[in-house]
């Protein structure tokens, strides 16, 4: 049995992709095609890597963008912490790490629909991808991350 409490955190990023239309870009998770789970993009921080480039390398891998696609606006004033539920902790991450310690940045898309290439990387993170309305996301995410996503959305909208 894991000491949930004494693991840390994962060092992680967030994209919130904004398009012109001020919607925002969803991924449907691989690894739960049958379920409903979607997500912005997000993923871990390199040891000793910038916060921006970790943003970008992370938007490339899962949605095939390049750094001329999207223009980065703002970074949360915070970090935002979730726990992952108990039946994940030793499952993902190496069963290293108890949830997230996540920095969002808001990013405006700049390229056309047809860049996003969800299987450009060997191993895709999505299935599927959509553009919804911001306040959505809340309903549409996971219910473990619903708090990190209605923070996100609070701090960023005025610039949405």
């Amino acid at each position: 049995m894991t000491n949930t409490a004494a693991l840390p955190y994962r060092p992680c990023v967030g994209v919130m992709l904004v398009n012109a239309q001020g919607l925002a870009f969803v991924g449907k998770r691989i690894d739960n095609r049958e379920g409903d789970a979607w997500q912005m993009p997000q993923g871990g921080i390199d040891e000793g890597e910038d916060l921006r480039a970790a943003a970008l390398r992370e938007l490339g891998e899962e949605t095939g963008l390049c750094a001329e696609h999207a223009t980065i606006i703002a970074e949360s004033a915070h970090e935002l912490l979730y726990d992952l539920p108990e039946e994940l902790v030793g499952t993902l991450w190496g069963g290293k790490y108890r949830g997230q310690r996540q920095r969002w940045l808001l990013a405006r898309f700049t390229g056309r629909d047809d860049d996003i290439r969800l299987d450009a990387h060997r191993h895709p993170e999505f299935c599927e991808w959509k553009w919804v309305d911001p306040d959505t996301l809340p309903e549409i995410i996971v219910p473990f991350k619903k708090r990190v996503y209605r923070a996100v959305l609070e701090e960023f909208r005025p610039l949405i």
